[in-house]
């Protein structure tokens, strides 16, 4: 696994802020700052800055094929948004912005590769949370049903485990959820049995080195990307402004 992964979001030059977690996980690293959460007023949200020097490209194909799920319409613009299941900075963007990304989808404005990444494993009591969620939410999308698989993901966040907490979500635990949202006996049997949780490990190694061809060693979560480069998120009308460019 990529001892350079990072979890956070940074914020324009200006800010030079960072949480960095225990000694033991020195390897992610919180980049905060820019634009007040709501009802946290000191935890902030923003894009991730990066270094010209390491930027690349990713390979539209590989985000393609290793995307957890692919939602909307092929003939909207087309967002990529890499997160962590247990990433505390990936909840508070979810809370700022996932109606709003799902409403997006759901009015076929906007077409959502979702790559779930699973470095925060080590953070997590099991040891393994964030790839057994990859697991489920990969299960969810087998079923081909993309408003279940929005209320799921979204509903993962609600009931997020805290990141060096003592217990997370068993995957009957997720298997419970994934049904409540709707999702089929067969998906929560898969999600029970753990049967995808491979395949998500392998997709999210794959996006997190797609990740890294455009932001080098600054890679992190909430990532957000559109035509390649990274999305200023500290922006917050950044969704409406790639809907209105492309569609203008």
């Amino acid at each position: 696994m990529n001892d350079k992964r990072k979890s956070g979001a940074s914020v324009p030059k200006t800010t030079k802020s960072k949480y960095q977690p225990s000694a033991n996980s020195s390897r992610m690293t919180y980049i905060l700052g820019g634009l007040a959460i709501l009802v946290v007023a000191a935890l902030v949200i923003g894009g991730i800055f990066w270094s010209q020097r390491d930027k690349g490209s990713a390979d539209d194909s590989a985000l393609s094929a290793n995307a957890t799920m692919i939602a909307g319409p092929g003939t909207a613009p087309t967002i990529d948004l890499f997160e962590d299941p247990l990433c505390p900075i990936c909840g508070q963007f979810e809370k700022q912005y996932g109606q709003q990304i799902n409403a997006a989808i759901t009015g076929n404005k906007i077409r959502v590769r979702f790559h779930t990444l699973d470095f925060l494993n080590q953070k997590s009591a099991s040891g393994d949370y964030s790839v057994r969620a990859a697991g489920a939410l990969t299960c969810v999308a087998a079923e081909g049903n993309t408003d279940v698989y929005l209320k799921f993901h979204s509903a993962l966040f609600s009931n997020q485990p805290q990141e060096g907490g003592s217990s997370d979500l068993t995957n009957a635990d997720l298997a419970r959820i994934a049904g409540e949202q709707g999702a089929s006996p067969a998906t929560t049997k898969c999600i029970a049995d753990g049967a995808k949780v491979g395949e998500a490990g392998d997709k999210a190694t794959a996006s997190f080195e797609e990740l890294q061809k455009v932001l080098g060693d600054q890679a992190g979560t909430p990532t957000v990307l559109h035509n390649g480069e990274a999305v200023d998120i500290s922006n917050t009308n950044w969704l409406n402004d790639i809907i209105g460019s492309d569609n203008s």
